[in-house]
């Protein structure tokens, strides 16, 4: 992480309590599970990645400074050009409306940061995620911290112990997200994540 954006410091955190995802138990709302279903947002992988980081670490009401700096961002384009970072994004009459990146090794992945610009778009970017990680084999779905937001899909505190045990199992998990479908409508999305409710 960094302090700010035109801060060129970067420093690790490793929280003493991780926040996860369990890809079994992901939860979505009535409301939410009708706007995936409605296909108002086009759901698109790795096609916007460095447009999602931009998106990410723009200042928005609430928060004016970012911890993606210029580094992260460089290192982070880096593994995508590597095929290690992925963005899933969401579109809405053709101009990018919200969307998520994270790294992939193994079977796990690190979800980093979510943005939307239209109501709904980050989450319905996440349910996407969701389904094409337990469609992949994707076994950890890492999101560091914990949020109300994040709560409200299934989030979880866990110890630094299990984390690393669910962590060590999922590095040696072979998973490769862009093996999965290269469109997917948000019928199939819903259906891939409550094979997991």
């Amino acid at each position: 992480m960094a302090d700010a954006r035109h801060d060129a410091r970067v420093f690790l955190v490793e929280p003493a309590r991780r926040g996860v995802i369990p890809l079994e138990s992901f939860r979505i709302s009535r409301r939410l599970a009708r706007t995936v279903r409605s296909d108002r947002f086009t759901v698109r992988l790795d096609t916007a990645f460095p447009q999602v980081i931009a998106g990410c670490a723009a200042p928005r009401p609430g928060r004016m400074e970012t911890w993606i700096n210029r580094t992260i961002e460089g290192l982070c384009l880096e593994l995508f050009e590597r095929g290690r970072a992925h963005s899933v994004e969401t579109w809405l009459d053709g101009r990018l409306a919200g969307g998520l990146y994270g790294v992939a090794l193994g079977g796990a992945f690190f979800g980093e940061s979510m943005f939307s610009a239209e109501r709904d778009a980050s989450k319905v970017a996440l349910v996407h995620l969701v389904a094409r990680l337990r469609l992949a084999g994707f076994t950890l779905l890492d999101t560091q911290f914990m949020t109300d937001h994040l709560a409200s899909f299934g989030a979880v505190e866990i110890a630094k112990a299990d984390y690393r045990g669910l962590l060590t199992n999922a590095l040696a998990t072979a998973a490769t997200l862009g093996a999965t479908p290269p469109y997917m409508d948000g019928a199939a999305a819903l259906q891939a994540t409550s094979q997991a409710s």
